[in-house]
């Protein structure tokens, strides 16, 4: 049974086996979540996500899909990057998001991560409503069968931490 456990706070703070960062489609860095993890974890993740370029990724990270890095100064061994779909008013893209923590999680299982730390996926410049961004997070993490023991849902801000929380209850 994994442990789902919500934090306030900055994830790249974190002390996990694997930090999941909302990457873009280019796995080369941008902003929120993503800027940060590249910004704290340093050059070492930007060299493996060039690499992961140059080789399977030609075209990007598909939506949906999660790959692996090194965390680099970051206070964890990998860093799992995921593409999280754009909010669509009158398009239903939560399996795209659902799938991101599948695969986040699919991958932390390969690695033998065993605590992964989440951010909000798709619920920043993405456009994705707070509310339905954690149900979708917290329905899929409870139904997605994993050896990971802890997932850490970690929070910007209060109101996000809050969202998370009345979905928990």
């Amino acid at each position: 049974m994994t442990a789902i456990t919500l934090i306030q706070g900055d994830i790249t703070q974190q002390s996990v086996d694997a930090v999941v960062n909302a990457a873009n489609s280019s796995l080369l860095g941008g902003g929120g979540v993503d800027g940060a993890i590249h910004r704290k974890g340093g050059p070492a993740i930007l060299d493996e996500c060039r690499d992961l370029r140059a080789s399977k990724y030609g075209k990007g990270l598909p939506t949906g899909q999660a790959v692996a890095t090194t965390a680099g100064n970051l206070d964890a061994r990998w860093v799992i990057h995921t593409v999280g779909p754009r909010f669509l008013t009158g398009e239903d893209r939560s399996e795209l998001l659902a799938s991101c923590y599948r695969e986040s999680l699919r991958v932390a299982d390969e690695l033998g991560a065993r605590t992964v730390a989440f951010p909000a996926v798709s619920a920043g410049i993405y456009g994705w409503p707070m509310e339905d961004a954690a149900r979708v997070a917290v329905e899929t993490v409870r139904a997605t069968s994993t050896a990971v023991e802890e997932v850490r849902f970690v929070l910007f801000d209060e109101q996000a931490y809050e969202t998370f929380a009345r979905q928990l209850r």
